[in-house]
């Protein structure tokens, strides 16, 4: 017989996938806990215009503030921590909390990832000015015909710049050092689509006049409108990879169409899978995770 305290679903991370997640299980009548921090990528968003249904755009934090309320409208709600460690033990998931364990059934992965960002005095303000920028799929859209700078690594820099290219004229890709300088083959495309190209450390960026301006360490500045940081991202995927989960070349965590990860009944949701990183994506693999796991859970017998 399983122990009265054992959850139909743990779910780790608290931000747009995992309350979805958690506010379908609970309308399923699941017992579920969501454990999570205030780390939610979300949460940096000063304003999203192409999630659906926020015509005027919506912070990422009252994104965030909505879900929570609609969450505790079914009983759900949050349970502010970190998971330290997950293992299987005896057909089930057991969870070290700092000092508490849960224990669960099933367990959605909705950690998410950790943007890379420049390592330079003055980048944190400038996020939270809204002159950084790590999504152009998300908000390029806003900055069409703008001066756009990209402090980028590599091909990825290069291809970053190039997707940016579709919304202005004005693009300039940053290698901080020939080490992150694009390959041959990059920098040809670069310069056929007329995109700039500066390689130099960057020392600082700070705002000016409602613009970024960038230093670099040859005593060079240069102004844009808006910064993008292009250097990739860290998937938060090391307690599922702990257990054998199976990734991608990046670290994210490959699943199936129903949301499950290659280790039995664990799932998983939003930017830690592999694929298209945003919110509409997260919340909508959220919904399918959380669905899969009602109808095995009842295809078992619970």
């Amino acid at each position: 017989m399983q122990p009265p305290d054992l959850l139909d679903c743990l779910v780790i991370g608290a931000g747009p996938a995992g309350m979805t997640a958690g506010l379908y299980l609970r309308r399923f009548h699941r017992r579920v806990s969501i454990v999570g921090g205030d780390d939610s990528r979300a949460a940096l968003i000063p304003a999203s215009h192409n999630y659906p249904g926020f015509p005027e755009g919506i912070p990422g934090s009252a994104l965030l503030s909505r879900l929570r309320r609609q969450l505790e409208e079914v009983d759900g709600f949050v349970t502010k921590g970190r998971v330290d460690a997950l293992a299987e033990v005896d057909g089930a998931f057991e969870a070290r909390c700092g000092g508490e364990t849960l224990r669960a059934r099933t367990v959605v992965m909705a950690t998410g990832m950790l943007d890379r960002e420049p390592r330079v005095p003055g980048i944190a303000n400038l996020r939270d000015l809204g002159l950084l920028r790590q999504c152009p799929i998300c908000d390029g859209y806003e900055f069409t015909g703008r001066r756009i700078g990209i402090v980028g690594a590599g091909d990825h820099g290069a291809r970053e710049a190039l997707f940016l290219r579709n919304y202005s004229e004005h693009v300039t890709l940053i290698a901080q050092d020939e080490d992150h300088a694009p390959g041959p083959d990059a920098a040809a495309q670069l310069q056929q689509r007329g995109i700039g190209l500066v390689c130099g450390e960057v020392v600082a960026a700070t705002p000016a006049d409602g613009h970024v301006r960038v230093h670099l360490g040859a005593g060079a500045a240069h102004d844009f409108d808006v910064l993008y940081a292009a250097l990739g991202a860290l998937p938060r995927s090391g307690l599922a990879r702990a257990l054998g989960a199976k990734t991608d070349a990046l670290g994210a965590l490959v699943v199936d169409a129903h949301c499950r990860t290659t280790v039995a009944n664990l799932y998983a949701a939003g930017d830690v899978v592999a694929g298209l990183d945003q919110l509409a994506v997260s919340v909508g693999q959220a919904a399918i995770a959380a669905t899969a796991i009602h109808n095995d859970l009842r295809a078992r017998g619970v």
